[in-house]
Formats: C-alpha cells, structure tokens, sequence
C-alpha cells in the first residue's frame, strides 16, 4: 500500500535530516516506530499525510505519489483517505467535541456530513467513553479527554490510511487498552493500515511490526 523511496527531508538552517532510502508498508498492516526523541518519527507521520512535501523522494500510497501533489490537490487527498491523531491533538478550541469530529466533513472535498456520518461520530465516542462530553469545548476537557476526541476525528470518515502520533501517551493503562482495542477493531473493519509513534514499549508486541526509528538508514538526531 506504501512505499517510500529516497525519501529526503531537512528543516530549513540545517540541524536535522531524514533519510529514509526505502521502506514498504502493507495494506492493513499496524505499524508502531519507535525510537529517541529527535529521531524524526512525527517529521515521518506528516511526510506521510502530506502536511509538507519531502525535499526529494516519492511517498506513493495506493500507487499515488503524494509527494508529487499540488498541495491543493495533496490537501484534498488527505482529508478523504488520510486520518491524523496528532500528539498536542490539534483540537479547534472555537468548536465543541462534536463538532470537532465532525470537523473533516465539513472541509474535505467530495465529503458529506450525512446522518450516517453523524451516527458513526456519536458511536465513536460512545466507544471512547466521551459521549457525555460532545456539547463541551477543548478547553473544559481533559488532556485524555481531548485525545480521544482527536481519535474519533480521524476515524470518523471511515480513511484508508490513520497515522497516530503518540495516541495513548496521555491515557492510564485501562484506557489506553481500550482506545488500542478500539482503534485495532475499526481499522481491521475498514481493512485501514495503521502506522502510530510511540514511546510506549508495552504496546509494541500488540502490533504486527514495530520499527526501531534508529534502524532505517539514515534517520538521524
């Protein structure tokens, strides 16, 4: 399903370089990197979503180069196939829970925020425990809180593709097992490929691959 190729990229006044010569992702493949702080592993998860384009290298998914993209055109790819869990959870404070989820239909081109699509968002937070918390904005919630709202908005269009930056890293054990549980079960349903950073090594063996980030040549601190 993916497959990245002379991957290069570096943030402008140098300090930082990724190198990622080849790698080959599987359709509905769990993937986990892990790795020291620095290494590159969130840098990777947005090259991947087409937040930015790589200095060099292809990032084909489904036989499309993203990297290759207008960024109108890579933007309206992301919001269709592409779920997010970013790791400060990017909430819009303006906007309630609910409309939080919702947020990806009211802005992806070709979606539609159809009764079907309102009724997955509630069920989706049902699954998370935050069904009673729609009607309140970021702000009154809490960080474990925000992140499972962060969860449901990435899965609420049902994407082929979800990338999640540390998407247990503010739970207590139980929780995180049930957001895994619930994340495991709705990308297997949707027959999605998962790809998450983490610092969590307990979590790891409940993935079909983890990666140390340090063992794909050239990443570097």
């Amino acid at each position: 399903m993916i497959r990245l190729t002379d991957l290069r990229f570096a943030y402008p006044g140098g300090g930082f370089a990724l190198n990622v010569p080849d790698l080959a992702i599987a359709r509905g493949e769990r993937l986990a990197f892990h790795g020291p702080s620095g290494s590159g592993k969130t840098t990777l998860l947005h090259l991947l979503a087409g937040l930015m384009p790589p200095d060099a290298g292809r990032i084909e998914i489904d036989g499309t180069d993203i990297a290759a993209l207008p960024d109108r055109a890579r933007r309206a790819y992301r919001a269709a196939r592409i779920g997010f869990v970013f790791q400060n959870f990017a909430l819009l404070d303006h906007l309630s829970a609910r409309e939080n989820i919702l947020y990806p239909c009211r802005i992806g081109a070709g979606l539609r925020l159809t009764r079907a699509v309102r009724a997955r968002a509630q069920a989706l937070a049902e699954a998370c425990g935050i069904a009673d918390k729609l009607d309140r904005k970021p702000a009154s919630l809490s960080g474990g809180e925000q992140q499972r709202v962060a969860l449901c908005r990435a899965l609420v269009t049902g994407p082929g593709l979800v990338l999640a930056d540390e998407a247990t890293g503010n739970l207590d054990p139980a929780t995180r097992d049930l957001i895994l549980d619930l994340l495991f079960d709705r990308v297997r349903e949707a027959g999605a490929t998962l790809i998450t950073v983490t610092h969590d090594h307990a979590i790891l063996p409940r993935f079909d691959r983890a990666v140390d980030f340090a063992d794909l040549t050239g990443a570097a601190p």
